[in-house]
C-alpha cells in the first residue's frame, strides 16, 4: 500500500478516536509549550540572579521527568481502548507490518501537532510568563524574553524522543500479542480479584511509618531527610492500598448485607471490584499527584507572602557590618566609616547596637558543650551554635546593669521551651546560669535558623577567649582553622533615618568604602535581604504554580481517561441490567453510588496526607526561615478548598461524559 493509504486511514483512526485523541493532543500541546517557555527562562542571559537560576534549571529536570512520565501513562490509556479496532484489522487481513506504519503515521501527526503547537504557543505565552515573573520579584532585575533558536530545537529533539519512544512502545506490544489477545482486550480483568492481604497489610505498614515519621519530626534539621524518608512511604503505601486495599474495602462492602442488597450498590461494587486491579494504580496516581499540586502550592505561597516575618526575623536592624576579627582601632575606624559616609547623605544611624562576639557549634550533652572532635555522627541532629557576649556590651544594648562574678553568666536560648541546668561547662571551664532570659533585642536573627542559638552572656572578654582556647584545644584541626575559627568579632548595626533616595546612596558608598578599606568583613542591608528573598521566594512562586500547573492538567487527564475507560467497559453491563427490567433511575443512581465511592477517595486521601504532614512541612519551612505557621495553616486551607471545588467542577464534567457513554 502506499504511504497516503496509511496517512488516510491514520487519520480517520484519529477523527473516529477524538473523544480520547483531542484532550491527549491538547495537553500535549500545554506540556510542549510550558517545557518551551522554562527553558527560555532558564538558559536566558538576562536572568541575573544565580539562585533563581538553579531554581528554574531544577525546575526544567522535573518538567523533562513529568513529560515522559505523562505522555508514557497517557499514551497506555490510549492504547488499551484501541487494542480490540487494532484486533479487527489484523482480523481483516491488515499484517503486523502495515498497522505499524499506520501507527506510526498517527504517531507523526500528533508529535506535528503537539510540538508545533505547543512551540507556538511558547512563543505566544513567553512574554505574559516573563510579566508574571517579573511583577513576583517585585524588584527590577532587567529580565527579558529572549528568542533562541536553540530552545526551540532542544525542545523538538526532546519531544520527538519521547513520542519515539511511545510508538516504540506501541509496536512491542501488538508484535508480542496475536488477534485473539488483542479482540479480548477489552474483556481482560473480568475475573473477581482476590483480596491481597499481604500488599493491603504491607501498605497499611508504609502509610504508618510514613505518618508516624511526619508526627514525631521536632528538629528543622531532622525535617530534610525524615521529609524524603516519609514521602517514599506515603507513596509506596497509597498505591498498596488503592490497588489491594481498595479490593478489601469493596469486598467488605459486598459483605454487608443491608448495603450490598440495594439496586444502586448491588452493581456499583460488584462492578468497582472486577476493574479495581486495574484502576487502582490510576486512583493512586490521581492521590499523589492531587497531594504535590496541594503541597508545593500552598508551601511556595506561605513562603512568599511571609517574606515580611523572614526579613524582620533575620535583619533586626536595616543595616549590619560585621568583621572578621576584632581590634580597638579596627572596630573604631568601622563606626568612623558608617557615621562620616551616612552624614555625608544626611542619613542618621539610630537604634543603633554594637557589640562583640565569639561563636562555635556544639552539641550540649546534659551540662556540658562537646568539642568540635567528641561530636559523634548520631549527634549530628542535636547540633546549636553557641554565641559568646561580654557583659559590657550585654548592659549597653540592653539599657541593663547586671553584674556576674568570674563563674556566671546569663543564657538566651531561642527555643523557648528549653529548660537548662543550672550549671554550663565549656571543656573544663564551668560556669553558673544565674539567669536564663526571656528575651534578647539583637538575638532577631536566631528564629530564622535551622539549629537552636545559645547566646551566653560572659563577664569580660577574657572569659571568651578563655572559652574559645577550651573548645579548641587538643580538638586536633590544623592551627590555621583554630585561630580563625576562635576569633571575635565586632558588630555594628542600625536602623536609618532620612530619605529613600539618601539611604540607597549611602549603601551605595559605604559597601564601596567598607570593601576598599581592606577590612575583613561584610556589610548587608535589610533592603539588599529583601530583594533576594524576593528573587528566591517569587522564584519558589512561580515554579511551584508552574508545576502546579502541569500535575492538575496531568490529574485532570487521568480522570477524565478514567471515566472515559469505565464508562465503554459499562455499557454494555448497563444495557443487559435495563433488558432485565433495571429502569433508567436505578441505572443513574447506580452510576453515581459508583462514581461517588470512587472518585472522592483520592481527593480524600490527599487532603488527609497533607494534614497529617502539616507539622514537618512547618519544619522544613522554617529552614527557608518561615516560622508563622497560622499563615502556612490558612494558605494550606485555602489552596484545598480552591483545589476542592475545582475538582468537584471536573467531577461534574466528566461524570456527564460517562453518563453519555453508558447511555
Amino acid at each position: 500500500m502506499s504511504r497516503s493509504v496509511y496517512t488516510k486511514l491514520a487519520l480517520t483512526n484519529l477523527k473516529n478516536n477524538r473523544k480520547t485523541y483531542v484532550p491527549y493532543v491538547l495537553t500535549a500541546i500545554v506540556t510542549v509549550m510550558m517545557y518551551y517557555i522554562l527553558c527560555g527562562l532558564a538558559s536566558g542571559s538576562s536572568v541575573g540572579d544565580r539562585t533563581l537560576q538553579m531554581v528554574l534549571e531544577y525546575s526544567l529536570s522535573v518538567v523533562v521527568i513529568f513529560s515522559v512520565l505523562f505522555l508514557f501513562y497517557t499514551n497506555s490509556f490510549l492504547m488499551k481502548r484501541r487494542k480490540k479496532e487494532i484486533g479487527v484489522y489484523n482480523i481483516l487481513g491488515l499484517g503486523k507490518q502495515h498497522i505499524a506504519k499506520m501507527l506510526t503515521m498517527e504517531t507523526i501527526v500528533t508529535a506535528s501537532v503537539s510540538i508545533v503547537g505547543g512551540i507556538l504557543a511558547g512563543l505566544t505565552f513567553e512574554k505574559l510568563m516573563y510579566l508574571c515573573l517579573q511583577k513576583l520579584l517585585r524588584f527590577e532585575t532587567g529580565m527579558k524574553s529572549e528568542f533562541h533558536m536553540e530552545t526551540v530545537f532542544s525542545t523538538a529533539v526532546l519531544f520527538f524522543g519521547i513520542f519515539a519512544l511511545t510508538l516504540c512502545y506501541n509496536l512491542l506490544q501488538i508484535r508480542l500479542s496475536n488477534p485473539s489477545e488483542l479482540l479480548r482486550a477489552g474483556k481482560e480483568g473480568e475475573k473477581e480479584p482476590r483480596t491481597k492481604w499481604v500488599l493491603a497489610l504491607a501498605g497499611t505498614v508504609f502509610l504508618g511509618i510514613g505518618y508516624y515519621i511526619a508526627l514525631t519530626t521536632e528538629s528543622p534539621l531532622e525535617a530534610i531527610p525524615k521529609f524524603f524518608l516519609a514521602v517514599i512511604c506515603v507513596i509506596i503505601g497509597t498505591y498498596a492500598l488503592f490497588i489491594a486495599g481498595s479490593i478489601a474495602f469493596l469486598k467488605f462492602l459486598k459483605g454487608r448485607k443491608h448495603f450490598y442488597y440495594q439496586t444502586k450498590h448491588f452493581v456499583s461494587v460488584s462492578g468497582m471490584i472486577y476493574r479495581m486491579k486495574q484502576n487502582g494504580a490510576g486512583l493512586a496516581n490521581i492521590c499523589i499527584l492531587s497531594t504535590i499540586v496541594l503541597v508545593m502550592i500552598s508551601a511556595t505561597a506561605s513562603l512568599y507572602l511571609g517574606i515580611d516575618d523572614v526579613i524582620s526575623s533575620r535583619y533586626p536592624r536595616e543595616s549590619r557590618i560585621k568583621t572578621s576579627f576584632s581590634t580597638p582601632e579596627q572596630d573604631r575606624q568601622v563606626r568612623q566609616i558608617a557615621e562620616e559616609v551616612y552624614g555625608k547623605y544626611d542619613v542618621k544611624m539610630v537604634e543603633t547596637m554594637e557589640y562583640h562576639s565569639g561563636s562555635f557549634a556544639s552539641v550540649l550533652d546534659g551540662e556540658r558543650f562537646l568539642k568540635e572532635n567528641e561530636v559523634s555522627q548520631e549527634d549530628m541532629m542535636e547540633v546549636c551554635q553557641v554565641y559568646l557576649i561580654p557583659l559590657e556590651d550585654y548592659n549597653q544594648m540592653e539599657g541593663m546593669s547586671v553584674s556576674l562574678a568570674q563563674d556566671e553568666m546569663l543564657v538566651y536560648v531561642s527555643n523557648e521551651k528549653k529548660e537548662l541546668p543550672g550549671t554550663l561547662a565549656f571543656g573544663e571551664r564551668r560556669y553558673h546560669v544565674i539567669q536564663q532570659l526571656k528575651e534578647l533585642k539583637f538575638a532577631g536573627s536566631s528564629t530564622q535558623n535551622m539549629t537552636e542559638d545559645y547566646y551566653v552572656i560572659l563577664p569580660d572578654m577574657e572569659s571568651i577567649n578563655g572559652i574559645l582556647k577550651a573548645m579548641y584545644q587538643d580538638s586536633g584541626m590544623k592551627e590555621e582553622y583554630i585561630q580563625e575559627a576562635s576569633v571575635i568579632s565586632y558588630t555594628l548595626q542600625s536602623n536609618l533615618e532620612g530619605t529613600e533616595e539618601n539611604c540607597k546612596k549611602a549603601i551605595a558608598e559605604l559597601r564601596a568604602t567598607f570593601e576598599a578599606s581592606g577590612i575583613p568583613g561584610f556589610y548587608e542591608t535589610r533592603q539588599e535581604g529583601k530583594e533576594g528573598m524576593f528573587s528566591v521566594y517569587g522564584g519558589l512562586l512561580f515554579i511551584g504554580i508552574y508545576l502546579g500547573i502541569l500535575f492538575l492538567m496531568a490529574t485532570v487527564l487521568i480522570i477524565y481517561y478514567k471515566q472515559i475507560s469505565e464508562g465503554y467497559e459499562d455499557r454494555e453491563r448497563y444495557q443487559i441490567m435495563q433488558k432485565v427490567g433495571m429502569s433508567k433511575k436505578e441505572v443513574r443512581d447506580s452510576i453515581k453510588s459508583q462514581i461517588l465511592l470512587v472518585f472522592f477517595l483520592p481527593l480524600g486521601a490527599s487532603i488527609l496526607h497533607i494534614t497529617v504532614a502539616f507539622k514537618v512541612l512547618t519544619k522544613l519551612l522554617a529552614g527557608f526561615g518561615f516560622t508563622n505557621t497560622m499563615l502556612f495553616l490558612g494558605c494550606t486551607v485555602a489552596v484545598s478548598l480552591l483545589f476542592a471545588v475545582f475538582y468537584i467542577i471536573i467531577f461534574a464534567v466528566t461524570a456527564r461524559e460517562y453518563y453519555k457513554i453508558v447511555e
